[in-house]
């Protein structure tokens, strides 16, 4: 497995009593409304509501407004049910950044499921949980292609961990051979999409301050969520690529460089602050 390095951020904005202050708010916020919705999601689930993706599309649209993720989105996102939408993944932030955009359902390894709250979360959002070691791949492909022949969309972060933000970590293209069956009797539309962490504190955030939003190595997930909550907003570049099917390509490999490239291409140019 490919490990980014861990980067301290450069400088350290100054977190008074008042930035404690906003970061208690925050998270009080973020605590309340997850102990308000979670019981009403885990009604839908059990009464098996078809609408049961909505509820955590609005709770993620509340969390990254709580906590100050300003997303912005390029590009158009597919209609298609299903679709498998990849990502590149520089941070658990992707999670609320993404949900609050696509209904569908996230892919994560089997550990997450054990997480402190982000475990019960992920459940409560019909997280597929898939084991990354290379002889189950088989019957992780099986999970995956039941939920998408149910029509549920699925997001997928195929780099298998997190990174500093500032690049995307070459994709496994193991996970994508579900790409390579037909869904609900036609081929699998996939989409690349790219999600770029730029600005901070309305300031571009830099090479090394992005630290302050991925989370990766060996950094604590509450210290960095804390850190954080005592600062924003932060803006968040979304794009959706054009979608793409298997029949677009000679073999799985070549939808997956091809998703990477699409992916990376997209982080390089929000980073750098291109708009087209």
């Amino acid at each position: 497995m490919v490990q980014a390095r861990r980067r301290k951020p450069a400088r350290h904005f100054d977190l008074d009593e008042g930035s404690s202050l906003l970061g208690t708010l925050r998270l009080s916020a973020y605590l309340g409304i997850t102990l308000a919705l979670s019981p009403l999601q885990l009604v839908v689930l059990l009464l098996r509501v078809p609408a049961r993706n909505l509820l955590p599309r609005f709770y993620h649209r509340l969390t990254c407004r709580i906590i100050g993720l300003d997303v912005e989105v390029r590009g158009r996102m597919s209609a298609a049910a299903p679709t498998l939408f990849v990502s590149n993944h520089t941070s658990y932030f992707d999670i609320p950044v993404l949900g609050s955009l696509i209904r569908g359902s996230f892919v994560a390894k089997t550990e997450v499921g054990s997480w402190p709250v982000f475990g019960w979360l992920s459940k409560m959002q019909r997280t597929v949980f898939v084991d990354r070691r290379r002889h189950t791949t088989h019957r992780q492909r099986d999970d995956l292609q039941r939920r998408l022949d149910a029509g549920d969309n699925l997001i997928l972060f195929p780099e298998g961990t997190s990174n500093d933000g500032n690049a995307v970590l070459p994709f496994r293209s193991a996970l994508l051979s579900v790409a390579e069956r037909e869904a609900r009797g036609r081929a699998l539309t996939v989409q690349p999409v790219s999600v770029s962490y730029t600005k901070l504190n309305s300031l571009p955030m830099g090479y090394r301050n992005r630290a302050y939003l991925a989370w990766y190595g060996d950094m604590t997930l509450g210290s960095h969520l804390w850190q954080f909550a005592r600062l924003g907003p932060a803006r968040v570049v979304v794009e959706f690529h054009d979608p793409v099917t298997i029949a677009d390509f000679r073999s799985r490999k070549e939808l997956t460089q091809h998703c990477y490239a699409e992916i990376s291409g997209g982080v390089a140019k929000a980073l750098h602050g291109k708009v087209e």
